[in-house]
């Protein structure tokens, strides 16, 4: 065989073989220790260093967690809890506390009964030191035995020693730190909104414990104190009323239970949705991924609903058993378990391992809420007539598919008599528009490129998911065309590799109807459709509100603010046309404005973005959605929905 010439030759020797040392591999490869270095490995550096005061919280030192947003993004955590050691650390022949923020794998936390701590969510000893190294810079005050040390940090590194600043009159830690813009290149800006959700969370799930955000950023401060005495408890009831939901029972079902070292709590409460909310927690960390406590806690709901149904007679013999899933339906719950060596899944700790936790959970929930709803027959009696319907509503949906897939098999052929199909049929090429109304169909149809641009208008109400099940989905005449010009099915069936077009675009008007019909659709996709979403096919077009002109001089604007802005650049003699509606628009201003793929404004929509719509359609006043800026925010990266 010919000697392959050109092959680029490479040495592979030990020189090759890269050792990090210290904090290096942190910054090297961010990304194994938070996640990501987006938005959400962002906020991660706050919660690695709030859930180390929640752990002197969860060992009795600590009662109150100050978190400071200062300007410019600088993070500020203070407890008043026993402070981090400052003595030597007998191996290394450094203060602990710098060992803390500046050697992976140092902590407290390693030693079970003997350790600094019993219960404990940081487990791995990388979070303080994870947080130095992606901050530009970092600053620890520890308060202990009277006196207030201080030692401060640049990217992980010490800028000096350990130091005495004075006396303290009280104990506990804080940490100051600005993210390393070096490391988060995308921003380094903080949310407010998504910080005082998980601290909400860590203060509901620590009764007793007051944990206050403050953001000083803005003109004017923005405080908010929490401190829940009923714990996971009040907690199932914020979120039913947060959801405006109406509830099946008054009274959140509580247990609690114990086995060794491993303690459990389930609140739940049924209310009259046809969803279920079900957030995990080990020793206070969210597992959103679950992993053993959402297991034991699935299965025993499933058995003792099924047993007790039968023994009382709310399951006739004839019938089939409850699924999870219906026995879950309109369910709010809350399982936190607390144990001295959890096994988590990774740094982010988003699935917890532990075998034993499956075990207790499953069976006090068993015992517990069996013994529960044989003393409270009212509440059984509300819960199983909640769960019984939504098995009908279950095998009135197997019946509709089975129908739909029949209709399918002997018209294959067979589009929606009201899609405009493009030519090209390779799915990657291809886009589909989705827009309300015939009038705006018929301008989308005139002003499209009809070689890679399908056009689908819908008419009529469409249908709010959120407050029906999947056969009232199958039968609506407005969402089935959708399904069937995609060809990738819904719900446990749907494919995305027989997805007909790969950039699927809402296109509604630029105002409040047109935000209701975006969250309408969305949430639709999020529901039953949501791969659709993870793998990027969902885009909004946003169409123009305003058409400005002055003679031949013609500029579009998509709000108010920006009217204003253009109006003022061009002058007197300006003439300015606000859209009603894209039927408004003709071909030649639709096709420049919103589809043309070279000056369109699209907006690629993310899972959050469909969480928030689906959110904004657990307060619905009846049908109306009112959101509180615009839905889409021009050039913005993803679109935004206040709720």
């Amino acid at each position: 065989m010919a000697e392959q010439t050109n092959r680029p030759q490479h040495e592979y020797d030990g020189s090759q073989i890269q050792v990090l040392e210290g904090l290096e591999a942190v910054r090297k490869r961010p990304g194994m220790y938070i996640g990501s270095t987006g938005p959400r490995g962002l906020h991660h550096l706050v919660y690695e260093i709030v859930d180390n005061s929640i752990d002197e919280a969860l060992a009795g030192f600590c009662d109150h967690i100050e978190v400071n947003i200062k300007p410019g993004n600088i993070i500020q955590v203070t407890d008043n809890g026993r402070g981090i050691p400052v003595d030597i650390q007998p191996k290394l022949g450094i203060p602990a506390v710098t060992v803390v923020f500046t050697i992976l794998h140092a902590g407290g936390k390693f030693g079970g009964e003997n350790s600094g701590y019993k219960v404990a969510g940081g487990l791995h000893g990388v979070g303080a030191s994870v947080v130095n190294a992606l901050s530009e810079w970092l600053e620890v005050r520890v308060r202990r035995d009277g006196v207030e040390y201080r030692q401060s940090f640049k990217r992980g590194i010490a800028d000096g020693p350990l130091e005495k600043v004075g006396p303290a009159a009280s104990t506990g830690t804080t940490v100051t730190f600005k993210p390393d813009p070096e490391m988060f290149t995308e921003s380094t800006e903080y949310d407010y909104d998504i910080l005082l959700t998980r601290l909400r969370e860590e203060s509901f799930l620590n009764a007793g414990v007051r944990i206050t955000l403050t953001d000083e950023r803005g003109e004017e401060v923005v405080r908010e104190s929490m401190c829940y005495e009923g714990g996971i408890s009040s907690f199932v009831e914020y979120l039913n009323r947060k959801r405006d939901m109406t509830v099946l029972h008054p009274q959140v079902i509580h247990l609690k239970g114990q086995q060794g070292d491993i303690m459990a709590e389930v609140a739940l409460q049924y209310n009259d949705s046809f969803n279920e909310l079900l957030l995990s927690f080990a020793n206070n960390v969210n597992t959103p991924d679950g992993g053993t406590h959402e297991e034991g806690f699935k299965t025993a709901l499933t058995r003792v609903m099924n047993d007790f149904g039968r023994e009382k007679g709310y399951i006739k013999e004839k019938d089939d058993n409850l699924t999870g899933n219906d026995v879950r339906e309109g369910l709010i719950c809350v399982i936190s378990v607390k144990l001295t060596e959890a096994q988590f899944e990774g740094q982010t700790k988003a699935k917890l391992g532990n075998t034993e936790v499956r075990s207790l959970v499953s069976g006090m929930v068993y015992e517990k809420l069996k013994e529960f709803l044989e003393e409270n027959p009212g509440v059984a009696k509300a819960i199983f007539e909640k769960a019984t319907q939504a098995a009908r509503a279950r095998e009135a949906a197997r019946k509709a598919r089975d129908l739909v897939r029949r209709k399918s098999a002997l018209e294959t052929s067979r589009m929606p008599g009201k899609l405009a199909d493009c030519r090209e049929k390779d799915p990657s090429k291809t886009e589909i528009f989705i827009v309300e109304g015939d009038s705006a169909g018929g301008s989308a149809k005139m002003g499209r490129d009809s070689n890679i641009q399908a056009i689908l208008p819908l008419w009529g109400k469409m249908l709010n998911v959120e407050k029906a099940r999947l056969d009232k989905v199958y039968g609506n005449e407005k969402l089935m065309p959708v399904v069937t010009a995609l060809g990738c099915g819904l719900g446990e069936e749907f494919d995305v590799s027989k997805l007909r077009y790969h950039k699927v675009f809402i296109m509604a008007d630029a105002d409040v109807d047109g935000s209701h019909i975006c969250t309408l659709m969305l949430t639709f996709f999020f529901r039953f459709m949501r791969p659709l979403i993870e793998g990027g096919y969902v885009y909004i077009a946003q169409p123009p509100l305003f058409k400005l002109a002055r003679g031949k001089d013609v500029r579009y604007a998509y709000s108010e603010q920006e009217m204003s802005r253009i109006s003022a650049e061009m002058g007197q003699g300006v003439k300015v046309n606000r859209y009603k509606g894209l039927g408004e628009m003709n071909p030649e201003q639709l096709w420049e404005t919103t589809m043309n793929p070279d000056n369109r404004v699209i907006v690629q929509i993310s899972i959050e973005d469909a969480e928030k719509a689906d959110e904004a359609f657990t307060i619905l006043m009846g049908d109306k959605v009112e959101p509180r800026r615009e839905f889409i925010e021009r050039n913005a990266q993803y679109a935004t929905l206040d709720v």
